[in-house]
């Protein structure tokens, strides 16, 4: 919530010169109106409708798993701050792109499914957005990393960092935006160890804000989809579509998808049975990118 304000407060600061420049504003009409043909007032309420519907599903949540519905409350509410964000943003710039729009829409949906206890839809999280620029790793873009620490919701806490190394490079017209070997930082955003009793079961939240490519680091937001065991050729992976989903022949040298483990919408990890979630080191997460990244910026 900390992190929220800060950014609200940038956001009103940052554009306090352009109310100072409103007299050279019918030099640019058009675009002002461009930028806001984006993303609309009505667009913003939609998904601040959509919360509101979140809500109301995290409420019946709440009457058959008090658990999951408290793990997924601080995803809600994160949701909920970016709404607000976009909201001031969108007032003050005039302009929200369609694609954070989208993001976030998706975000919601997400989670509202994983409230439903509905599979997560599929076909929006492996799907990248068109790009705008060359040197743009569009929203949808995956990537496969190597866990460098081991994870585990029986001894993790909320806040810790972790480092995971991309496997493959990223390509596209023929020429490396981000190499192998190009670092994610991940943060645990939530926890909930196995305790005693029935379905009590160990989870994570884990998303990535960092990534190191050539020597930039870059902000990003990033979401765990995937993870799987290394040291064989038979690709599985968990995802949140049902656990022993074959990828193909794309990746090699992997064991499999991790016994008991089953990943969630909004980057959830959590066990199948009454354990902790234990992820060692060099287990591959599979990363999907929430927002784009301008690489070379």
């Amino acid at each position: 919530m900390k992190a929220f304000a800060i950014a609200i407060t940038a956001l009103l600061l940052g554009t306090a010169g352009t109310a100072i420049g409103l007299e050279g504003a019918q030099a640019t009409p058009s675009r002002g109106r461009s930028a806001q043909a984006q993303v609309t007032q009505a667009d913003i309420q939609r998904l601040q409708d959509a919360v509101y519907d979140a809500s109301s599903d995290m409420s019946r949540l709440r009457d058959r798993d008090a658990r999951l519905a408290d793990s997924l409350q601080r995803d809600l509410d994160d949701l909920r701050d970016e709404v607000v964000y976009l909201k001031v943003k969108l007032r003050k710039e005039q302009s929200v792109s369609r694609a954070e729009y989208a993001d976030l829409r998706d975000r919601i949906e997400q989670l509202r499914s994983q409230a439903r206890g509905e599979p997560a839809n599929a076909s929006r999280s492996t799907s990248p957005v068109e790009p705008t620029s060359p040197t743009e790793i569009p929203v949808g873009t995956e990537f496969d990393v190597r866990l460098q620490t081991r994870l585990n919701s029986g001894t993790a806490q909320v806040e810790d960092r972790f480092d995971a190394t991309t496997i493959a490079p990223y390509e596209r017209n023929g020429r490396v935006l981000a190499p192998a070997g190009s670092v994610m930082r991940g943060v645990v955003n939530s926890v909930n160890p196995a305790g005693r009793g029935l379905d009590r079961k160990g989870s994570m939240t884990l998303h990535f804000d960092r990534m190191s490519i050539s020597g930039r680091t870059y902000s990003v937001r990033a979401t765990v989809v995937g993870a799987i065991e290394a040291e064989n050729d038979n690709a599985k992976v968990a995802t949140g579509a049902g656990v022993g989903a074959i990828i193909g022949g794309i990746l090699g040298g992997f064991k499999g998808a991790l016994a008991g483990i089953l990943i969630g919408g909004g980057g959830t990890v959590a066990a199948t049975e009454g354990k902790d979630v234990d992820l060692p080191p060099g287990t591959v997460l599979r990363v999907r990118i929430d927002a784009p990244i301008e690489v070379g910026q």
